[in-house]
């Protein structure tokens, strides 16, 4: 039971601060001008990018905490802020200033591509992913919760796809309200999961001790 806690906190805590639902409105509007055809080529590419991103770095997250020199417990502390700020975002319903700059989005509505920028990176994999699936993979112990990190960015990409592919027929049917409603659910969620992540920070740091 409580491995299945520990692969459920994992998938949802890397499907809701991915959350391709609030990428819709700037997936249309970058993609305006193309056809459903490419629109769905463009969704399967950033997708990819989103996946290769965070499986990257949830690989190599041990050898950059190694090379500065960085515990896992302050890492975690630092990704439960870092988290936090977006679900507060998420709160709000408004997009994360983290993810894209106003530049980078107007530069993607200008490319013919965007499926890997700004898609990719950081609209889908933005630094709050990056930090998640990093504090996950390296605080995992034992190869079901690792297998289950690279289990839920696979999934969390898949699910991205499905829903950028069919991202016309989302907003018409959620429209703009239920978009702001489902989003403010995750992000409520994700705020719980920040704070248990600093939680666990602060008790693997030592800091609740002193």
């Amino acid at each position: 039971m409580k491995t299945l806690q520990e692969l459920f906190l994992i998938f949802t805590s890397v499907l809701f601060i991915v959350d391709p639902l609030t990428a819709v409105p700037s997936f249309l509007a970058m993609t305006a001008r193309d056809t459903p055809e490419v629109r769905r080529a463009m969704a399967r590419r950033g997708a990819w990018t989103c996946a290769i991103t965070l499986t990257a770095f949830a690989l190599g997250g041990g050898l950059i905490f190694r090379l500065f020199g960085i515990t896992i417990g302050a890492f975690k502390i630092a990704g439960g802020i870092l988290i936090g700020l977006n679900a507060l975002d998420m709160v709000q319903a408004r997009r994360s200033q983290q993810r894209e700059t106003p530049a980078e989005q107007a530069e993607g509505i200008a490319k013919e591509d965007v499926s890997i920028m700004p898609l990719g990176v950081p609209l889908l994999a933005g630094p709050g992913a990056i930090s998640t699936v990093m504090v996950l993979s390296g605080a995992s112990k034992g190869l079901v919760t690792t297998l289950g990190v690279f289990g839920a960015i696979a999934l969390t990409a898949y699910l991205s796809y499905l829903t950028l592919a069919a991202a016309a027929r989302v907003e018409r049917r959620l429209g703009q309200t239920g978009m702001r409603i489902l989003t403010r659910l995750m992000g409520l969620v994700l705020c719980a999961i920040a704070v248990q992540f600093v939680v666990d920070g602060i008790k693997m740091t030592g800091l609740a001790g002193r």
